[in-house]
Order: structure tokens, then sequence, then C-alpha cells
């Protein structure tokens, strides 16, 4: 019940954020910026949302081979399309998508469900590696690009999340590579090191090694990495331009920092977070609060594309898991 709560709170913020642009803004300023934006257009747009997404889930299927098991991409496109949308959708449910689809791999393809968060895992730490870097890039950019220094509270606000995210992950791979144990400095800081188990130290070394050892899985997962953010770069960059105005790629680049930026906050769709961080961001490049605005809604158009797909995917997928796990309880009662 809490879940659900949490859900229609981030919910209803997202509405007031976005009704509060569009009333800001002015609906008139958001429909001229529209006008640009033709059919052809927004498959090119659906078909980058496209790209971005498979590169993710070749990622993940690199990283699957790399611990032994051979699964083709064809076979985790349900899955990871199913994982995304709860992820999308749901970003209140922490690790909601990841355990889904270690679920799917247990049920599924009979991976271990511990090896199965290992992989889920790796790829997680990548991918979030891949847009800490694209945020901290863009921030820079968008501090280079802009005529005059925003107030010197939001100065200090930008600056402060940019020292915090090189902070994080600085500690964070520094540890990787020195094999040094987060989870029990972690524990100990919360006072709960009693409660760690020998599973968690293994699937943390398991993790550590695959960093560690930097092989060919390695460098191929992080080229897939940062070809997504080529995908959605260019998504940007093309989005801009198809809504009338002219930007070179290193603008582009600092409008996808904003938008990783955005989609860090936990409501659905980043609905009207992206809005209000765009409209800030290309207000202060001189681009436009009105073309910020349809930015933002059309990216999420064509991210739904593949979210309703993915949710659609997880009521079949989900319910018939359910169903043979439910079936296979009933097969041993009666033995």
């Amino acid at each position: 019940m809490s879940k659900v709560l949490l859900f229609l709170a981030s919910l209803l913020v997202g509405v007031a954020l976005l009704i509060g642009v569009i009333r800001f803004i002015g609906w008139q300023e958001i429909q001229s910026a529209f006008y640009f934006f033709s059919g052809w257009q927004g498959a090119v747009i659906i078909l980058l949302t496209v790209a971005a997404l498979f590169f993710g889930m070749w990622k993940w299927q690199i990283i699957l081979k790399n611990q032994g098991y051979q699964i083709s991409n064809k076979q985790l496109i349900p899955s990871y399309l199913a994982g995304f949308s709860i992820i999308y959708l749901f970003p209140m449910l922490l690790f909601g998508g990841e355990f889904f689809k270690g679920y799917v791999l247990r049920e599924k393809f009979n991976i271990p469900l511990r090896k199965g968060m290992i992989s889920i895992l790796i790829d997680k730490i990548i991918e979030e590696t891949s847009f800490v870097i694209s945020v901290i890039v863009g921030l820079i950019i968008f501090l280079f690009k802009i005529d005059e220094l925003p107030p010197s509270n939001t100065s200090i606000l930008i600056g402060s999340f940019l020292l915090v995210l090189i902070a994080l992950f600085s500690y964070l791979y520094f540890k990787i590579f020195k094999k040094q144990s987060i989870a029990i400095f972690f524990a100990k800081l919360l006072g709960r090191n009693h409660s760690l188990n020998g599973h968690a130290l293994e699937i943390e070394k398991e993790i550590f090694d695959f960093f560690k050892k930097r092989d060919r899985a390695f460098w191929a997962a992080f080229g897939l990495a940062f070809l997504r953010i080529g995908a959605t770069w260019a998504r940007a960059w093309l989005l801009v331009l198809f809504l009338g105005k002219q930007i070179g790629a290193l603008t582009a680049l600092s409008i996808l920092g904003f938008y990783y930026l955005a989609i860090i906050i936990p409501i659905p769709a980043a609905l009207g977070t992206h809005e209000v961080i765009q409209t800030f961001s290309f207000s202060s490049l001189s681009i436009g609060a009105g073309t910020a605005a349809a930015f933002a809604i059309i990216s999420r158009g064509a991210e739904m594309v593949l979210a309703v797909a993915g949710l659609l995917i997880f009521s079949k997928l989900g319910l018939g898991l359910l169903g043979a796990a439910f079936l296979r309880k009933i097969e041993k009662i009666n033995i």
C-alpha cells in the first residue's frame, strides 16, 4: 500500500511541475516549437531511442556471456524491455526492474538468482558510470557555454553536485580496483556489520573480479554503455535541430547531461522534472524555454512507446512465469 501511495505522490508532483512549466512558458510557445516536428522526424527519434535501449541490452548480454551463460539478444529482449518499463514508470520501486530481470533469468534460463543478480549489478554500475560521466561533462560544458553564470545559489548547487558525483564515483572505483569491501564499510557505518553474510561478500568479490580483470568483456561492456550515450546524444542533438534551433555538438552534450540529471529524480517518466530542468538549461543556453518543454515531451513520447511495450511484455511474461512456478509447487505437493 505504501508503494502505491509513493507512486501516486510522485506522479502528482510530476503532473504539478508539468502544469507549472506550461503555465509559465505558455502553451502557444510550446505549440510553435512542435510546428517543426513532422512524421519522419518522429520516426528518427524513436529509432534512436530503440538503438540506445538495444546497446544497453547488448551490454547485459556480454556480461552474462562472460559469466558463462550463452543467451542471445533476441532471447533477452522481452525481459530487458519489461525491466526498462518498471524502472521508467515506477522508479520509486528501488531495484524493482533489476529484481524482475533476475527472476526471469532464474525461471526462464535456469540461471541461479545469485549469478543473475551479479550480472545485473555489474550492468548497473557500468550504466550509472556512463550516465554520471555524461552529467559531469554536460554540466562543465554548460558552465563554459552560458553567457553569464547562474545566480550564486544555483552556481554553488551545481558545483557542489559535481564535486559529490566525482567524489562518490572516485571512491567506488578506488574500492573496486583495490578490492576493498564496500559492503563492510557501509555495514559498519550503519552499525550492522553483524548482518553481513558470506553470500553478500562473495557477490561483491565476483563483481570486483569483473572490473579488476579488465578483459575483452569489460571493455566491450563499457564501449556499449557509451554507444548508448552516443545514441541518446544524437537524439538530443537532432531533436533540437528538428525543433528549429541551430546548436552544436557540445551544446547537445550539455543538454544530454541535464537529461540524465532529470531521470535521476524518482518521478515516473521524469514527468515535470525533465521540463523544469531543461527549461533552465535551454533558457541559459539561449535556445528558448518553449523549445525545452517540446524537447522533454517528445523525448518522453519516444520512451513511452518502448515503456508501454515493455509493460505489456511484463504483464504476459510475469504472469506466465508465476503460473509456471505455481504449477511446479503443485506438482511437488502431489508427489
